[in-house]
């Protein structure tokens, strides 16, 4: 194999630099759609962790004379410290957990790429494009049928409890789950989890607007 300069266990090779281009190229590709979304983790992030570790794993082979997983085995590792940076909660959700795995993935194409296995590496890469352009709709499809709300209502308590309601989701085409339910004061409150589409959702609150015996309303 043609080298570049020097000694091949010092200088890179046509082999490795190939290697970097291809490392390069492919999360580049996730990187450009992490980008047009705007994700944290964009173009840049994802092509200097691919290089990363495909130069670990070339890194790993090269100076590993012993045992050639010894520095690339710890890339799973370092690479979670990172992914962990891009989550985080907001009120009741938790954001960012997509991204984590993308950089996780990306890392693994990288080492993929670094150890030879280029088909697998643009296979992955197909695999993790399409996912990211197909889900994002699939998502938005379920999340118009299957819409989670919860609600609050409390009244003034008058020998009943509060199962009507849970007929009133039913007749509004939703799907309750019931919640914490007290009594303090001679008020009863009740919460429930509810399913379905936005609606419904939007019928059921109208006609809770309108019942005159709720103190409050939370939705």
């Amino acid at each position: 194999m043609w080298e570049i300069l020097g000694d091949r266990n010092q200088f890179l090779t046509i082999a490795e630099v190939n290697k970097f281009l291809l490392a390069i190229l492919l999360c580049g590709i996730i990187g450009a759609e992490r980008e047009y979304r705007s994700k944290s983790a964009g173009l840049k992030t994802m092509i200097m962790i691919g290089l990363g570790s495909a130069l670990f794993t070339v890194l790993s082979v090269k100076i590993g004379d012993v045992s050639h997983d010894r520095i690339a085995s710890n890339i799973v590792t370092g690479i979670g410290f990172l992914g962990a940076g891009v989550i985080f909660k907001e009120e009741n959700r938790v954001k960012g957990l997509t991204t984590a795995c993308v950089i996780w993935i990306v890392a693994a194409i990288g080492m993929a790429v670094g150890s030879g296995y280029f088909i697998q590496a643009i296979g992955v890469t197909g695999v993790v494009v399409i996912s990211l352009l197909v889900f994002p709709y699939v998502e938005n499809i379920a999340d118009r049928r299957f819409t989670k709300r919860t609600y609050r209502i409390a009244k003034k308590y008058q020998n009943k409890d509060l199962d009507n309601y849970e007929l009133i989701f039913k007749q509004h085409k939703l799907k309750p789950s019931r919640g914490k339910h007290q009594l303090a004061n001679g008020i009863i409150t009740g919460t429930w989890d509810v399913i379905g589409s936005p609606t419904n959702h939007h019928e059921f609150v109208e006609a809770m607007l309108q019942d005159s015996s709720i103190l409050e309303f939370d939705f």
